[in-house]
């Protein structure tokens, strides 16, 4: 077991790019110690290697959050070396828009295992190791989505009112463990790139070109709600861009 120098040890899903980059890099600067996971290892270990570069502490290890033994054994692996877990950001996320219509159940499923059941892996994960030190915080990363459904999104839509709801269920349920849900509008990220329908991904493509505001800034609200006393939970932060409707 090894102690890292300052900060907290935060774990962070879909770290390899968007908002989970970002948050790494903002965390790393504030001096915690960040623990990135994904599938792309390569580019989480190229996030890792420029973090330490740059005097932050960094370690990653491969991560499938639909498997929940990987979820598992990527929050043990920290916990064993670290000999704590501070907090969790289940920031993992997919969005293959399509209408409902065209009936690409594939994808359903893939997003209510990535959106949702990743989450809820993420929880079950942890949630034993932070009851048993009595701190902890989880940070489960939703969407302006879940505030609002809008054509060809409304599976996405429906993971993420239901992240929402998990996180306020979680919350209700802890006095010891802070939980915090944050919504963001149109972000710079690599959402759009996979998978939908090509018109209302390109759609959504064009909208975010238009309007989408820097992943930083989501990692900078993810920071504040972090960076609160351990008597301040943040329980829900909407960030969205000015111009976005």
């Amino acid at each position: 077991m090894s102690e890292p120098t300052t900060g907290k040890v935060v774990l962070i899903t879909g770290a390899s790019s968007g908002i989970g980059a970002a948050t790494a890099r903002r965390l790393a600067a504030d001096g915690h110690h960040v623990v990135l996971g994904a599938r792309r290892v390569d580019r989480l270990a190229s996030l890792a290697a420029e973090l330490r570069a740059a005097g932050g502490q960094a370690d990653h290890r491969e991560l499938d959050v639909t498997d929940l033994g990987s979820v598992r054994a990527f929050a043990a692996a920290a916990h064993e070396r670290y000999g704590r877990v501070d907090v969790l950001v289940n920031n993992a996320g997919v969005m293959p828009l399509s209408p409902v219509d065209a009936l690409r159940v594939a994808e359903w499923d893939q997003m209510i295992d990535v959106n949702l059941r990743g989450v809820l892996h993420g929880i079950a994960a942890v949630l034993p190791l932070m009851r048993e030190r009595g701190t902890g915080h989880i940070v489960n990363v939703a969407s302006t989505s879940a505030h609002r459904v809008d054509p060809t999104a409304a599976v996405y839509c429906a993971t993420k009112y239901a992240v929402l709801a998990l996180s306020e269920g979680l919350r209700q349920e802890s006095r010891d463990i802070r939980v915090t849900v944050v919504s963001p509008g149109f972000t710079r990220t690599e959402l759009t790139d996979r998978g939908g329908a090509a018109e209302a991904q390109a759609a959504a493509r064009a909208a975010m070109e238009q309007l989408a505001i820097p992943a930083s800034a989501v990692a900078d609200a993810i920071g504040y709600a972090i960076g609160r006393p351990g008597d301040v939970d943040v329980n829900e932060i909407v960030i969205r861009p000015t111009v976005q409707g």
